[in-house]
């Protein structure tokens, strides 16, 4: 198998999200997963921009503070549309009501990553953002696409990569974001701080 880059330092991903990790895993990066679960409540005078850094550095700090000598991937995406951020919908009634929202509309997609070590002192967080339009669909269309399930643990409720992209009339930016992780801007933060390497 052909690897584009070669894994200097041990690395671990904070997340238990299967999209992240495929798109690490195709990268031909080296690395092992660990998850510390937080509480995703956003504050009443917290901002989008605020909050899912926030959510990105407390997921990736607190595996740091057992890794120290780790490099660590974390990150959070979260959906905003003219009615304000959307997380992970609490039940199917939300996810509706979520995507219902956003009906022929463009929301943008916001994803905090951060890169950790502890030893080195290093935190960096980059929020990535794209813009997404949706076509119009009716609720009933809607009521069939959640009974699927797949809006369940995603932001927005919805999955741009699998049957969700049926909502999606274009995109402006990066996709890689819009499925929970901005691969360029990674790719160069760990080139940066020497985690990784072309091969």
């Amino acid at each position: 198998m052909i690897t584009l880059f070669k894994t200097l330092e041990p690395l671990i991903l904070a997340s238990n999200s299967p999209r992240r990790k495929t798109f690490l895993k195709d990268a031909g990066l080296e690395f092992t997963i660990k998850v510390d679960e937080i509480d995703e409540i956003i504050d009443l005078d917290e901002s989008a921009d605020e909050f899912v850094v926030r959510m990105a550095r407390q997921k990736g700090e607190k595996v740091s503070e057992q890794c120290k000598e780790h490099w660590i991937i974390s990150a959070d995406t979260i959906v905003v549309g003219q009615n304000g951020a959307l997380g992970k919908p609490d039940d199917e009634n939300h996810a509706v009501n979520m995507l219902m929202s956003l009906a022929g509309k463009t929301h943008s997609v916001k994803t905090a990553f951060c890169l950790s070590n502890w030893n080195a002192n290093v935190s960096c967080c980059e929020i990535v953002e794209t813009e997404v339009t949706f076509t119009d669909f009716s609720e009933e269309f809607v009521h069939s696409y959640v009974a699927t399930g797949e809006p369940m643990d995603k932001a927005g409720a919805y999955g741009i990569q699998n049957i969700g992209g049926m909502f999606v009339k274009k995109i402006n930016g990066s996709y890689s974001n819009v499925v929970g992780l901005p691969m360029a801007e990674l790719v160069n933060s760990l080139i940066k701080y020497k985690v990784i390497s072309e091969c």
